[in-house]
């Protein structure tokens, strides 16, 4: 069913309540999501983007009730990545010889997932422009690495629609379509959420690529991102909160970060977070075990850090494995400008404390010397350690 966005313009795309996993197992979703596609109906027809795969033969059976496939002129893929593309074989199969817009990566990516199937590709880059009739044109901008290398965004002149693809989107299912219709904690939550968890790796990209959008002078009225709310009331505050979270964002707060297996590591994260709330009342603190909570939102929550604390017993000369995975996941997010501390338990060899500050400092924290390391179970000697160190994270 279409859903009227502005004039001529109709978001096509698909509400996924039920979807709980994105990007594999990869990323949680919590308030379902969407894969916004627009129908836009001027002189010429232009379709942008399509849906994700599972859903692709009731995406072209939903869009053959609204419009006559032939009248398509044109398809805009923005990216190449499934939940994008992925009704391309079921809607080409109909109409193989409409030309579809995209850039010379997404030729790459579209043919590699869905191999060479000679259709009619014209590759854009940045400034090229498509008329569509009644005075208005759509404006290419190239978007690499936000996030894969064939990103790119479509400006829909008279309407001043920026159909932005990933850029400034939520997983977060809203059937009303729009932010000022949506629940503003969750939309907040969900987008922030969002960035950290897959555009904070190319912040520095981001924000020249906002600084080149800027500089277009495209007046935006509308921003129609590929998931989540569309963006009418102001939409550049998305804008201007991405500016912000792109340059090394934190607030006041301090996370605590652990798994344990005799509950002794548990007891330091405690009493670590007790301290921080005693020395800095005004500043936030969340404790989460790694292995009960869900990593995206640990990430969401390191990511609004100033500094946290990160603790594992020492098992089999190391770490546990769940500390490992989501220290692995903290280095590719690239997080800058975040101070760290490392504590833990152990019964014979010790070395977990150690590893956690190498592998920390590897994830560009900056690590204070100050650590717990105590032997079988915290001692008061050893908790007493800890003013000193929640000290040093503060400082």
């Amino acid at each position: 069913m279409r859903k009227h966005v502005k004039n001529n313009v109709s978001w096509v795309g698909y509400i996924d309540w039920e979807l709980e996993k994105f990007h594999g197992d990869d990323y949680s979703i919590m308030n379902g999501s969407s894969q916004n596609a627009y129908l836009l109906e001027e002189e010429k027809t232009v379709l942008i983007d399509t849906v994700w795969t599972p859903h692709r033969f009731d995406f072209v059976e939903n869009l053959k009730k609204e419009i006559d496939l032939k009248k398509i002129d044109a398809v805009i893929a923005n990216h190449g990545e499934c939940d994008h593309s992925g009704s391309l074989t079921a809607l080409m199969a109909e109409i193989p010889d409409v030309p579809i817009y995209c850039t010379a990566n997404a030729v790459k990516s579209i043919e590699g997932q869905y191999g060479k199937q000679n259709w009619n590709f014209h590759i854009v880059k940045t400034g090229d422009s498509l008329e569509i009739g009644n005075g208005k044109k759509l404006i290419f901008v190239e978007m690499r690495m936000l996030h894969w290398p064939d990103s790119m965004a479509t400006y829909m002149t008279g309407d001043n629609i920026l159909f932005s693809n990933d850029a400034f989107g939520q997983h977060y299912a809203v059937e009303e379509l729009f932010n000022d219709k949506a629940n503003q904690c969750l939309l907040n939550k969900e987008a922030m959420k969002y960035f950290a968890n897959i555009l904070n790796p190319f912040a520095a990209i981001l924000t020249k690529k906002l600084e080149e959008i800027g500089k277009l002078n495209l007046p935006i009225e509308i921003i129609a991102p590929s998931h989540g709310a569309i963006w009418r009331d102001n939409p550049l505050q998305i804008v201007t909160k991405y500016a912000e979270w792109a340059n090394a964002y934190q607030e006041n707060q301090i996370t605590v970060i652990y798994d344990t297996m005799w509950e002794g590591t548990t007891k330091i994260a405690h009493a670590i977070a007790s301290e921080i709330a005693t020395q800095s009342p005004e500043t936030v603190v969340k404790v989460f075990n790694i292995a009960k909570a869900d990593k995206n939102e640990i990430m969401t929550e390191i990511f609004k850090s100033k500094a946290i604390a990160l603790g594992s017993p020492t098992v089999s000369n190391s770490i546990l494995s769940s500390v490992a995975g989501l220290l692995e996941f903290t280095k590719q997010l690239k997080f800058k400008n975040k101070k760290a501390a490392a504590f833990g338990c152990y019964g014979w060899s010790g070395e977990s404390v150690k590893i956690l500050q190498e592998k920390l400092k590897d994830s560009g924290f900056s690590v204070i010397d100050e650590n717990i390391k105590a032997m079988w179970v915290p001692t008061e000697e050893d908790l007493g350690k800890i003013p000193a160190l929640v000290t040093a994270l503060l400082a």
